[in-house]
């Protein structure tokens, strides 16, 4: 019997090029495309990891990921993989709450305004930048506080696409600083600022029409 019917951990007719020293790395670089959308490698043990699946895997992650709609993205700037899908026939797209949509709308103009600059390599912004931000962008509805911000962080740290920090003597929740990483421009991404204005005016009320003036 081969190692690889007798590996009830590996696929039974296909990968058998893949040797058993790679196939735990290999199930932890999936692991992390599909639990979280996004591998980072550009630290710690991620690194070895995204430089494996760049430089010896990258066809079998393309065409595991394929059945599911989900497209490889390999960023060698950033050292990160993503999994990102089609949106027209992915069936595992993540849901976002109102606060988290909102959240997520305001980073992305914030990484857009940044990056179109070309004078930084990471984007961050605090808490308080976030939220006068939201006010300008969102401005006929109330936007989530700095409180409700920092409760919509974790799922968008989970799915790799910020990361926090909390600066030495931080006192208050607006202080707290958020890095924008590339990986979120790509899941809601916008052909234009126009695309992207026309989003933000779905998540608020109609102007009011111009009241007219007794005579």
């Amino acid at each position: 019997m081969s190692a690889t019917s007798s590996d009830p951990l590996w696929p039974r007719s296909f990968w058998s090029d893949v040797p058993d020293s790679d196939r735990a790395a290999l199930r932890e670089v999936l692991a992390e495309l599909l639990g979280r959308g996004v591998l980072l490698g550009d630290e710690g043990s991620g690194r070895e990891l995204y430089m494996l699946a760049r430089d010896h895997y990258r066809t079998h992650v393309e065409d595991f990921l394929a059945p599911l709609a989900l497209e490889l993205i390999i960023d060698d700037k950033h050292s990160l993989l993503q999994a990102r899908p089609r949106t027209e026939s992915c069936l595992l797209l993540g849901r976002f709450d109102k606060d988290e949509t909102l959240v997520l709308l305001a980073l992305w103009r914030l990484y857009d305004d940044e990056i179109s600059t070309g004078t930084q390599e990471a984007v961050i912004v605090t808490v308080d930048q976030l939220w006068a931000a939201l006010k300008v962008f969102f401005d006929r509805i109330e936007p989530p506080s700095p409180a409700q911000i920092e409760s919509t962080l974790p799922k968008l740290r989970r799915h790799r696409l910020i990361r926090t920090l909390k600066p030495e003597g931080m006192s208050q929740t607006g202080e707290m600083q958020i890095e924008i990483l590339p990986s979120l421009a790509r899941v809601i991404p916008f052909d234009d600022i126009t695309a992207w204005q026309a989003r933000i005016e779905a998540h608020q009320p109609a102007r009011d029409a111009e009241q007219e003036v007794p005579t």
